[in-house]
């Protein structure tokens, strides 16, 4: 991935209120505050989909989870109403008697995927989301994959027993490559799945599109979706 390099971003970054900066020293101590469910989008982007999410179920938690500053600081500048707002016009966290109001209940973080077991503690997250994640196409770039075997480990060190992941991408042999790899994984159970989302009325209800997945379906493209649990005592 290409991505250009915004001289701002890291100051933005460094003042934002909703980037927490030292996310190490909260490993165990998430809860503390407000003990809620508390749910994590690892590969965020702009973070449309994660402000939806939390907008719309303030009961819970939520942590944005993105590497590239030159990403991250976009969501920043959304949660701060100085950002343009999705051109779709249909997200509910930007409306509200026409202006934008940021849900208080949404945090970001700038670290690799990797570094998560050092940031939380076991148990302490209910539920992971990966939407539209790099496909790392190259078969000896199959580990850097999110939903590699490797990654499913890296997520059982902090992911409750029970809790959820669920997977969106336009890829198709990424879709696979992720089905084959949770069917494989001793401590994961493949509970639903679907090659086309937008067709699939059970799957579908409720689903909250992407920056990627618009773009994406309205070239036709189609999106698979699949949700899987962590299982701490195997199959």
């Amino acid at each position: 991935m290409r991505l250009r390099n915004i001289p701002e971003a890291k100051e933005i970054i460094r003042n934002s209120p909703y980037v927490i900066p030292d996310p190490f020293s909260l490993k165990g101590r998430w809860k503390e505050q407000r003990r809620a469910p508390l749910f994590v989008e690892i590969g965020m982007g702009k973070g449309s989909f994660i402000m939806e999410l939390a907008a719309r179920h303030p009961e819970n938690e939520y942590i944005g989870v993105e590497r590239y500053e030159s990403v991250l600081f976009r969501a920043a500048e959304k949660m701060e109403g100085k950002a343009p707002q999705d051109p779709a016009g249909k997200l509910l966290y930007a409306e509200k008697e026409g202006a934008f109001e940021a849900p208080r209940n949404l945090h970001f973080l700038r670290n690799d995927a990797k570094e998560l077991p050092d940031i939380f503690d076991a148990d302490e997250v209910d539920g992971i989301y990966l939407n539209f994640s790099d496909p790392w196409p190259k078969a000896r770039h199959a580990k850097r994959r999110l939903t590699s075997r490797e990654f499913l480990h890296i997520y059982e060190a902090f992911l409750k027993d029970g809790g959820i992941l669920e997977f969106k991408t336009d890829n198709m042999p990424l879709f696979e490559f992720s089905l084959e790899e949770i069917r494989e994984a001793e401590h994961w159970e493949l509970i639903s799945y679907t090659y086309d989302l937008h067709h699939d009325k059970a799957m579908n209800e409720g689903n909250i599109m992407t920056e990627y997945e618009r773009k994406f379906s309205a070239l036709g493209s189609r999106i698979g979706k699949l949700i899987a649990v962590h299982k701490k005592g195997g199959m």
